[in-house]
Parts: C-alpha cells; structure tokens; sequence
C-alpha cells in the first residue's frame, strides 16, 4: 500500500493565450475548478497507475472540501483517515498558457492546520509499503511523518515542492527524491541539473531530476547518471506532469520494478497526463500507461 501525506486543494484554473504581466489584465479563454493539490494528485496518480493507497491529510467543511474527498473516493483513494476541520479548504490559483505552461499560486487552508501526524496516520504510514510527501503542508510535519516511516521500514518518497531549505533530519529520512530541475538548483546551489544530481545523492541513496520535456534524470546508489528521454508529445496543460510522475512511480516502486524501468514507467504516465488539461483529471489509467510503454519498447527495439 502507499501512503500519502499531504495537501488537498481545489485548483482554480484559467486558460490564457498569453500569461499576464504584473500590472497587466488580459482576457481567458476558459475557467474551470478542478481537485487537486500535490498531495491529492499524487495519491490519485498513483491509483490510476494501479496502486492501493490511502491520503492522510485535511480539508476544510466547505463545498471544496466535500468536493476534493468525493474525487479522492471516486478515484479508488481510501479517505477514511483524511480529516475534516473548520473554515477554507485549501486552494491554487492556476494560470495556463497556450503553450501548457503554468503559474501557481497555493493558499494552504485546511492543510495548513496539519502541524503533525496523528496516531492514527502514523498506523497507516507504519502499515504501508511507501509514504509520498511533499511541501504544502508545514514542513515540521512532513519532517514528523518521514521519520515515523523510516522507523517502521516505510520507504519514504519525497518532492521538494514548494522549494524551501530542507532540514537535515528530513532528508535523513528520505530514500527517494524526486525534484525537477528548478527545486534541485534552489536546493544546491548548483545550476547544472547534473552536479546537482550528484550532490543531493550523497545525502539520498536515489534521486531523479526531472527535466520536462527533456525526460529525467536518475541515478542510485552508487550507479551511473541514466537519463530516460520524455515522449515527443503536444503539451496541452503541463500542470499535473510532476504529480503525475510520482504517483506512478510509487506504483513502480511498491511492484518493485528496476529503477530504471520505474523511471520509464513514470515517464510514460507524466507524457500521457500533459496532453489533456487539468490536474487531477489528466492524470491516465494502468492501462493507458503499459500501452504508452509497449509503444516505447516496440520503437526502441
């Protein structure tokens, strides 16, 4: 099973040709509200990618709310430890380009009430097979939850988003690092993707730069630098391409596929998620995603 501690937002989402500048007002093509939040799309992600998993983590008691934990149910996610508290769901401000790029702006809500976890989540945590995690929720928990499954033997996945300092004691606890090239330059110091690879896995045993369209970067251990190459696919919204990622390599990871191979796996499914809009609902199916890599080895061999 995997666990996943973290962030439920409802995305609000406007489709521009042009993104606007500070100052400036232009005129959108479409708006529409859509679940999501790194840790809900990862968890949903994840599912799709053929995964049990249950999300830990708070939504307010507003519409949102009940809106965000009936996509997760509906998704095939267990909600039953996710918590209800007072006042605003969380919320991301979305605008996307026309070429699928995005901006982002994150209002935490209810996830920023989760300050730690509790018994029960750290009973699921302990029972699961992989914990994801990322930043949008106050970094002392997060830090919390890794600890409590690298105590339990839980393999602990982390994204480093939105970039912050990383304390030590949190990335002790980290086996897998999953960070775009952005997050890995702010995190090192080092604006080559490559040596920033190689310092952040002599902290983490496997790490993956993940570099859009260009694919990723993976390394573990003591192996070699690998890079998977992305598909050559027309970008539609690029919003839900790193939760994507991860998601599914979790599900590769809980089946114990090869590094490499989980890599390609989660690249397939991030390829498949950012030629439809949305986040959540752009994320594909176990199914679509093998046909993606039967495609991919077929060409390739």
């Amino acid at each position: 099973m995997i666990s996943v501690f973290g962030s439920a937002n409802m995305d609000l989402v406007a489709y521009v040709d042009v993104a606007p500048a500070l100052g400036e007002t232009v005129t959108g093509r479409s708006f529409v509200t859509v679940p999501g939040g790194k840790g809900a799309n990862q968890a949903i992600a994840a599912a799709r990618a053929g995964a049990r998993v249950a999300f830990l983590g708070a939504v307010g008691d507003d519409d949102f709310g009940t809106e965000m934990r009936r996509t997760l149910a509906g998704a095939g996610v267990d909600v039953s430890d996710l918590r209800t508290v007072p006042g605003p769901s969380g919320i991301a401000q979305i605008v996307v380009d026309g070429g699928g790029g995005n901006s982002i702006i994150v209002v935490p809500g209810a996830n920023g009430t989760v300050t730690s976890p509790s018994p029960a989540e750290i009973e699921v945590i302990s029972r699961s097979e992989v914990l994801l995690l990322q930043l949008e929720l106050p970094v002392e928990a997060v830090t919390a939850a890794a600890r409590a499954a690298r105590a339990a033997g839980t393999t602990v996945i982390l994204t480093p988003a939105p970039v912050q300092p990383l304390p030590a004691e949190l990335l002790e606890a980290v086996d897998v690092l999953v960070a775009n090239e952005h997050e890995a330059a702010a995190i090192t110091g080092q604006a080559d993707h490559e040596r920033a690879l190689e310092e952040l896995r002599g902290t983490v045993g496997w790490v993956i730069v993940t570099l859009g369209s260009r694919g990723a970067l993976t390394a573990s251990g003591d192996g070699p630098v690998v890079h998977v190459e992305a598909p050559r696919v027309p970008a539609v919204d690029t919003t839900a391409a790193g939760d994507t990622f991860v998601g599914a390599l979790a599900a590769a990871r809980v089946e114990r596929q090869p590094p490499d191979r989980a890599v390609r796996f989660a690249t397939a499914a991030a390829g498949l998620s950012v030629q439809r809009a949305g986040a959540s609902t752009s994320m594909p199916t176990r199914a679509e995603i093998d046909r993606a890599l039967s495609g991919t080895d077929a060409r390739n061999g």
